[in-house]
């Protein structure tokens, strides 16, 4: 067992990133269709768009909000950043 964490406890984290990035990707695919320019935003406006959005909870499930819900728009950002 490592310090901080089971391997079990690792890789649920690396799951939940794993379903924020792609819930990410798919919030900024439908903000993208109702606004073109959006896609062209600097990462930091869509990082606060989304986290206010989030924060709203429109359009999204509950479980869909509980999974973002604890990020912050630098985290927002970061998820973003990765492919």
């Amino acid at each position: 067992m490592r310090a901080g964490g089971t391997v079990l406890e690792d890789r649920r984290k690396d799951l939940d990133s794993e379903r924020q990035k792609a819930l990410l990707r798919r919030l900024v695919d439908e903000m993208s269709r109702r606004d073109v320019d959006f896609y062209y935003r600097s990462t930091s406006d869509v990082a606060a768009f989304l986290k206010q959005h989030i924060e709203d909870g429109t359009g999204m499930s509950a479980e869909e909000r509980a999974l973002l819900a604890g990020l912050s728009q630098r985290d927002i950002e970061v998820l973003l950043s990765l492919r």
